[in-house]
């Protein structure tokens, strides 16, 4: 006997086999058990969910002689009659390739015919909706009102495109997709059947790939049960389907939601090299982002995903690592990317931009993305002003800064003593300071600055120490408390001496720019005077100082308090 699919050899054969269709097959059955069979229904929903079946089904109960719960009993004449392929009885149309007019006009006239050997005629008309305009016309009349031996069973996945002559004649039934957890135990049943041993997390993951259609997901186990000679694998189900391998997503996914741009497009690199398509691949990663959410935000998250525990908690590691923001705004872009590869000529380069995109938060000018970014200044700063200051942590040179939002726990700092920590210290204010906020530089001042304590420690001078001198500077910014945007960004910033100049370094042009701002200016010089920190500069990374920079930062200190001007 030749090979039958499973969801062919374990199609329901009574309405008890219904998976999680209650709703229809009570009706269907009480509507047998009364004897008030209608003449026309409409079965509508999605794919794989049971219309066609319990069309058959229904079809067998009413010419049934005894039925049983509203199920055919499968043993009378008639229940044999009708398991026979050549019975006319009960005839089956595909409205897809049958859909023309004259196929409505033949069956307007043979539908006057009585049944051969049963109480009813069934026609069951499938996919009714590609019928076309004219052919609906023809079946109109003759819906509405039959022989009184014609019951008419219509099925569609697309009600919406019926005309409502149509709908308003016919008892309609909406079919609902079937729940994972109902689709896993059909599963485990057919595999128990068959004799195939299995890991809960593949029928999990089969029971998924179905998305709520039975038949989808048997289609899938056929496919694994051939694939795997011995027991089935949730590894053996991800190779069926084509899915990424769970060790590189995560590797993958991990480089994106902690902002390491280069290395997540070396990790995508290799799985393109491993023959993954940028369609594919950008599913697997929004699968990946959904479900970051739910170990995230669920304390039992493995209940939802029956992921195999060592995955979860990798998956667990990198959503606790990350904040919702960054997997949210990710989740938004490799949605809408989704769209976009399918009328892209170039998707790898629309994969490939995405993941930069949702890596590298600040780059991004959307103005929902600015806002999230302004909102997490805005909480840093409120934290900033109550007295506590973000908890840190060390990088390596050159490693990426860690992305917007992505740690907002805040703590005081409580550990060994800091320049943060030390007693107020307030050094005079040097010319230069003077010069740059447009005051003069009194009598009282200048003796001040000139005094034996005051030059010891003045960190431009021989005694101090200059490498504290950054920090002093930092605890000058923030003691202020008037810029909290100023002291984030100088945070960060990275530093050297060059002469008694303090020269601070970015690798951010905005950041550069705003340094260079009248106001931020201002407030950079007078925490330096606060410091003790006689000169200083702002320099973007890579490029080279400006020599005539340096000889107007040398004039201002000789010539504190003169009007200088570069023309």
């Amino acid at each position: 006997m030749a090979y039958r699919a499973l969801y062919r050899t374990f199609r329901p054969v009574t309405l008890d086999e219904l998976v999680r269709q209650e709703h229809i097959s009570r009706i269907l059955a009480n509507q047998i058990e009364t004897g008030r069979i209608g003449h026309a229904y409409l079965f509508c929903g999605p794919r794989g969910t049971g219309k066609t079946s319990t069309a058959k089904i229904f079809a067998k109960a009413i010419n049934c002689l005894h039925p049983k719960n509203g199920s055919p009993c499968g043993e009378c004449e008639a229940c044999r009659a009708l398991a026979d392929p050549s019975n006319l009885d009960v005839s089956e149309i595909d409205a897809a390739s049958n859909n023309g007019v004259n196929e409505m006009r033949d069956l307007r006239e043979k539908v006057q015919y009585p049944p051969v050997s049963c109480r009813y005629k069934v026609y069951i008309v499938d996919e009714v909706h590609m019928l076309s305009d004219s052919a609906f016309n023809a079946l109109l009349k003759t819906l509405e009102e039959p022989p009184a031996h014609a019951v008419f069973i219509l099925a569609t996945t697309e009600p919406q495109k019926l005309p409502a002559t149509i709908l308003s004649r016919c008892m309609r039934f909406d079919f609902k997709l079937i729940p994972q957890k109902d689709i896993e135990a059909h599963l485990r049943a057919v595999f128990e059947k068959i004799g195939k041993e299995y890991e809960p997390e593949a029928v999990a993951a089969i029971a998924r790939a179905g998305a709520g259609s039975m038949r989808d997901s048997l289609s899938v186990a056929d496919m694994c049960v051939s694939y795997s000679k011995g027991k089935l694998t949730y590894a053996d189900v991800n190779e069926v389907l084509g899915t990424a391998d769970l060790d590189a997503m995560c590797e993958l996914g991990g480089h994106l939601l902690a902002g390491r741009a280069a290395d997540a497009l070396a990790a995508a690199e290799k799985m393109f090299a491993a023959g993954k398509s940028a369609g594919k691949l950008a599913g697997d990663v929004l699968q990946f982002l959904s479900r970051c959410t739910v170990a995230k935000l669920c304390k039992n998250g493995n209940d939802i995903l029956n992921l195999p525990a060592e995955t979860y908690e990798e998956v667990a590691r990198i959503a606790q690592a990350s904040n919702e923001r960054a997997i949210l705004r990710a989740s938004e872009i490799f949605a809408s990317v989704e769209a976009d590869l399918r009328y892209s000529t170039a998707p790898r380069i629309v994969f490939e931009t995405a993941l930069v995109k949702a890596s590298l938060p600040e780059t991004d000018g959307d103005p929902a993305v600015l806002s999230r970014r302004i909102a997490a200044l805005e909480e840093r700063v409120a934290q900033l002003s109550a007295g506590t200051v973000p908890a840190r942590q060390e990088r390596a040179s050159g490693a990426p800064r860690e992305p917007f939002g992505a740690s907002d726990a805040f703590v005081r700092q409580e550990e060994e003593p800091s320049p943060f920590d030390a007693p107020a210290y307030a050094a005079p204010r040097a010319a230069r300071g003077a010069y740059a906020s447009g005051a003069s530089v009194g009598p009282a001042a200048k003796s001040a600055a000139e005094s034996p304590a005051a030059k010891g420690k003045q960190v431009g001078g021989a005694a101090a120490d200059r490498d504290r001198a950054f920090a002093y500077f930092i605890r000058a910014l923030r003691s202020g408390g008037k810029n909290g945007v100023l002291f984030t960004m100088c945070q960060d910033l990275e530093w050297t001496w060059e002469g008694d100049t303090l020269v601070l370094i970015t690798d951010n042009e905005i950041i550069s720019r705003s340094l260079e701002r009248a106001d931020h200016r201002q407030a950079v010089a007078e925490a330096m005077e606060q410091a003790g920190v006689p000169a200083y500069a702002v320099r973007l990374k890579g490029a080279e100082p400006d020599p005539r920079e340096a000889g107007m930062e040398q004039l201002r200190r000789d010539f504190a308090g003169a009007d200088i001007r570069e023309k």
